[in-house]
Order: structure tokens, then sequence, then C-alpha cells
């Protein structure tokens, strides 16, 4: 599988908007299409309007996985890009 980042700008209203889309998300990748995605992490966006987005991270077998897991969960999935290499130069905070 190829490692993705996928961003969805202004993509919720707010916290309890996407805490439903996350659920959904996760349940179709699980149980649907886990030989196709896997959602590794996502990083929550205060965008400047007010709403909520998201940059992701997801391995998938291809870019039209990507594409299909976003239209079955109903949310945005066609700006993403694949991960060439990863640094890290400290864990994420807690």
């Amino acid at each position: 599988m190829q490692l993705y980042m996928i961003r969805r700008t202004s993509a919720w209203a707010d916290q309890a908007e996407l805490e439903a889309a996350a659920a959904k998300s996760a349940r179709i990748g699980n149980e649907e299409m886990p030989d196709k995605v896997r959602w590794i992490r996502s990083y929550v966006i205060n965008e400047t309007d007010g709403r909520l987005g998201t940059c992701c991270i997801y391995e998938a077998v291809d870019g039209e996985a990507i594409r299909e897991h976003a239209r079955r969960v109903g949310m945005p999935g066609d700006d993403f890009m694949p991960i060439g290499a990863t640094v890290v130069v400290r864990p994420d905070p807690a």
C-alpha cells in the first residue's frame, strides 16, 4: 500500500459533525474496505472561516480507493497526494 495525505478544507461545521464523520469513516474503512484503505491519523485544522478541516494520513492501494472511501463516507476526498518519505524529528505531542 502507498501512504497518502488528504486535505479536507472547511469540511465540518463543528466537532460533533467531525466526530460523526470520523466514526463513519473508521467503520467503512475497517468493515467494508480493509484490504483497500487504512486510516492512520488525522490532524484537525481550525480554518479561518470558523469551520474545521483535516489533514489525514491514509494507506491505500491507489488513489481510486481514496476517492471511493470518501464517496462512501460522504466527505471530500479529491485533494490528496502520495507521500514519498517520512521524517520524524519528534513524536506528536500528547
